[in-house]
């Protein structure tokens, strides 16, 4: 009896040992895998929990040398235990078991996570006694196996494409807090720079530009207006002879009539075609400049390039320019109500006359 009496308590002592072991993992994993940075934002702002968690993750290694200590000390007293009540034949496969559980819990979402949380709570204040007065002893070992054993890890986040990966998992993320609008927008700004002037510009041979000797007058107002863009540029005699760039709304407040000479701006600003769009971009706000004619390596006009072109890039999305064309918001409100009008009142509109205007516009 006395023999069955040790092996009964050397069993259950063997058992809480191993389930020591499971939770220490448990908190090892809760700890290793919580952000320092979170937990100090929301201790900030008194979340109690996150208070008691911060206290002892902020001393980073040395929390986990404790706790990985404690729970390989606990899985060596369960196997000792268990083997000298059990024999090993025994020992072994339940020890098995109770790590296969135990794995099972640690990876387990939903009861679980809320146990493992709650057993970090509890234990952060008693963890946290040991570090502070181990600390010193702790940090020393930590510094002296990183001089005698240096570890290089990369992090595999030196890349955009490993960012871009990072983002579309933090979308994927079910408590995700970022927009998935302001996810898309960080995507396609890292990818952006990365792309010419060549890939965005508008050619040459589809750009609609304007005569410096064009009257001004409705027909030309209403050939501009109806493309839904802003800015023109202007040649003389010849298209590839540029001399300036017409803006919309200088021709919808003027009250002058003449020729697009006389309202046209001469400044012309160039760019070539293999600039990224990161230095475009930069070269539009130094210059304040909203429209760029684009030259090659041969000092050749082979297109141009608008603001609207680059952000559009940057966005992912069009930017519709039809606010940027009047100074007055009634104006925009009643043509805004003639489209309408007219798009209810002509179902059976002929398509003829309108083939390439729009794709011939500078945006």
């Amino acid at each position: 009896m006395r023999y069955t009496h040790i092996y009964m308590m050397s069993f259950i002592f063997g058992f809480l040992c191993a389930m020591l072991a499971i939770a220490f993992a448990a908190l090892y994993r809760a700890f290793a895998h919580t952000s320092a940075k979170e937990l100090k934002r929301r201790a900030r702002q008194g979340d109690e929990i996150a208070i008691l968690l911060y206290r002892t993750i902020s001393y980073g290694l040395s929390a986990k040398f404790i706790l990985g200590g404690l729970g390989l000390l606990s899985l060596y007293g369960a196997f000792v235990l268990l083997v000298d009540a059990l024999g090993a034949w025994l020992a072994l496969p339940l020890l098995l078991v109770l790590g296969m559980v135990g794995a099972l819990f640690i990876d387990s979402k939903g009861g679980t996570a809320k146990t493992a949380t709650w057993l970090a709570v509890h234990i952060s204040p008693v963890l946290a006694w040991i570090i502070e007065r181990l600390h010193p002893v702790l940090d020393w070992v930590v510094r002296a196996m990183r001089r005698l054993f240096p570890v290089h890890l990369h992090s595999g986040l030196y890349e955009k494409e490993d960012l871009v990966a990072l983002l579309e998992q933090q979308k994927r993320q079910p408590d995700n807090r970022i927009p998935h609008g302001e996810i898309d927008l960080l995507t396609h700004a890292l990818r952006f720079g990365e792309q010419t002037v060549a890939d965005t510009l508008v050619p040459k041979r589809v750009v609609k530009a304007v005569s410096a000797d064009e009257s001004i007058g409705p027909v030309l107002m209403d050939e501009l207006h109806s493309s839904g863009h802003s800015r023109f540029p202007v040649y003389e005699t010849k298209k590839d002879n540029l001399v300036g760039v017409l803006y919309l709304h200088d021709l919808v407040a003027t009250k002058r009539t003449g020729a697009v000479r006389g309202l046209m701006r001469t400044k012309l600003t160039y760019v070539h075609e293999d600039f990224t769009l990161y230095q475009t971009l930069q070269a539009f706000i130094k210059t304040k400049q909203h429209l760029f004619i684009v030259v090659n390596s041969f000092e050749e006009y082979v297109g141009i390039i608008t603001i609207e072109d680059v952000l559009e890039r940057v966005i992912g999305e069009l930017i519709i320019d039809e606010f940027d064309q009047y100074d007055d918001l009634r104006v925009v409100a009643a043509a805004a109500a003639k489209k309408d009008h007219d798009k209810h009142h002509e179902p059976h509109a002929s398509t003829e006359g309108s083939t390439d205007d729009t794709s011939e516009v500078v945006k």
